[in-house]
């Protein structure tokens, strides 16, 4: 396409703002990490599958995600002091379905998850990671955007499972991640056996 139907394109668009569906069919094109936000306040459990999780600050360390204001879990994450970010492994597609659903027990079986040293909160098993934060939304943390909230949370606590590969989301489909390039050790490990032998 030239530059000149290009422009003329771009600004035809920004006269007629983009329709909700040509907006969701062009973001569907970005490959998103997928993650579990769950928490508990006293004895009530919720969660929900979340892509829109992304870092925000290394120092200090906060992380960020959206939550659609119409969220039934989104009234107790407004009020709890703590919540955990579940980074899904690449095999977890079930639970990312699972937290999404509405109309069931989004914690069952009881053993896909195990209660963290810290108020008891719910950790997903299994996951590549898990984040736990001290919600700023208690704080004034939680401002709503357009027809989402968006949620802050400063990371207390980590567990990493170093062997694992993220769940990715793409296309309305679960995917996972695939290398293109070795890693810095393979490339070395490469070498050293391409290397002619001079003994």
């Amino acid at each position: 396409m030239s530059n000149h139907r290009q422009g003329a394109m771009i600004e035809a668009r920004t006269s007629h703002p983009i329709g909700p569906e040509d907006f969701r069919t062009a973001l569907a094109n970005q490959a998103a990490g997928v993650v579990v936000i769950t928490t508990r306040v006293a004895e009530s459990l919720a969660g929900l599958t979340v892509t829109s999780f992304t870092s925000v600050s290394l120092a200090p360390p906060l992380v960020s995600f959206y939550v659609d204001g119409n969220s039934a879990t989104l009234r107790l994450l407004r009020v709890a002091p703590f919540f955990v970010v579940n980074i899904l492994a690449d095999h977890q597609a079930d639970v990312a379905r699972r937290f999404a659903a509405k109309g069931l027990d989004r914690f069952e079986p009881a053993d896909s998850w195990y209660p963290a040293e810290i108020s008891g909160l719910p950790l997903v098993k299994n996951s590549a990671a898990r984040l736990i934060c001290s919600s700023r939304a208690t704080n004034g943390g939680a401002l709503p955007i357009g027809d989402h909230v968006l949620l802050v949370g400063e990371v207390v606590a980590a567990e990493v499972d170093r062997e694992s590969q993220p769940l990715l989301y793409r296309r309305g489909r679960f995917g996972r991640f695939v290398d293109h390039e070795p890693t810095l050790r393979e490339s070395r490990a490469d070498r050293r056996r391409n290397e002619p032998n001079e003994a």
